[in-house]
């Protein structure tokens, strides 16, 4: 957007977009899960989202509908819930969404996905298990990752398998997967281009909508700000790397408050 600055562009992607949104589930095409879709539209981009230890997907209801808001079909699935989740069985379980997402015309056969424009993202440990998923999947063109969390097998040794770009935000004050040993090592050990953002006073779970029972477990509880902030970011990143909208760029390329620039190799938008 031309003459925008990033926190009027930040505001902008932070709301609803234009698209009627339609929600589905994909346990009718045997995969337990949640995914939601513009009401219309051919060659849509897509992304499967992994959700964080003991978390059920409709803790990340608001952030999936936010993003088909804008044109994009994100799949999230419902596996892998309990408390020895694997992380390599959900990597597997993100790349059969996108197979689902690419090979079944949704909605009423009108809403198709291009299988050029696939990404993949999560929260903790689901972020983990988006990089294991990228790192063997040559169909993803874009990685996100919410609180990422070192996993087994490990994505930091993925991370530097991964080629396309990825944006990773951070919490400050995660007790959980501290950035400095998780996050911010994924993304020093990224080999495509690569930013890394750290939002300080947010917590492990701040990223996860409404509450529940983990808590009592957990570090944190969901924060709106960090939703707000992740929605925007995420939103920016995967329709300029998707889509190719250079609109976005003020956004990606600038510091922004409570979600500053601490890491970044080759700029997101060259590609």
């Amino acid at each position: 957007m031309s003459g925008y600055s990033a926190k009027q562009v930040l505001d902008q992607l932070s709301k609803p977009g234009g698209h009627p949104v339609l929600r589905g589930d994909l346990a009718l095409v045997g995969l337990p899960g949640l995914v939601y879709t513009p009401a219309s539209g051919l060659g849509l981009p897509a992304v499967a989202f992994g959700h964080g230890w003991l978390q059920p997907v409709t803790r990340y209801r608001a952030l999936l509908r936010h993003l088909a808001s804008w044109g994009i079909v994100a799949a999230a699935p419902g596996t892998q819930r309990g408390p020895l989740m694997s992380s390599r069985l959900l990597a597997g379980n993100l790349r059969t969404a996108l197979d689902v997402c690419t090979g079944v015309r949704l909605g009423e056969g009108d809403i198709s996905v291009d299988p050029d424009r696939l990404a993949v993202a999560g929260h903790s440990m689901g972020g983990g298990a988006a990089v294991l998923a990228a790192a063997d999947d040559q169909r993803v063109r874009a990685v996100v990752t919410l609180a990422a969390s070192e996993v087994r097998p490990s994505a930091l040794d993925a991370a530097r398998r991964v080629t396309v770009p990825g944006l990773h935000l951070a919490a400050a004050e995660d007790r959980i997967a501290p950035p400095v040993g998780h996050a911010e090592a994924i993304a020093q050990a990224w080999t495509g281009p690569v930013q890394y953002r750290l939002l300080p006073k947010t917590s492990h779970l701040g990223f996860a909508e409404g509450r529940h029972w983990s808590e009592l477990l957990l570090d944190g509880k969901g924060e709106r700000s960090a939703q707000r902030l992740a929605r925007a970011l995420l939103t920016a990143f995967l329709l300029r790397v998707l889509k190719g909208e250079k609109k976005w760029d003020v956004l990606l390329e600038s510091d922004v408050k409570n979600a500053p620039l601490a890491y970044q190799r080759a700029a997101l938008t060259l590609r």
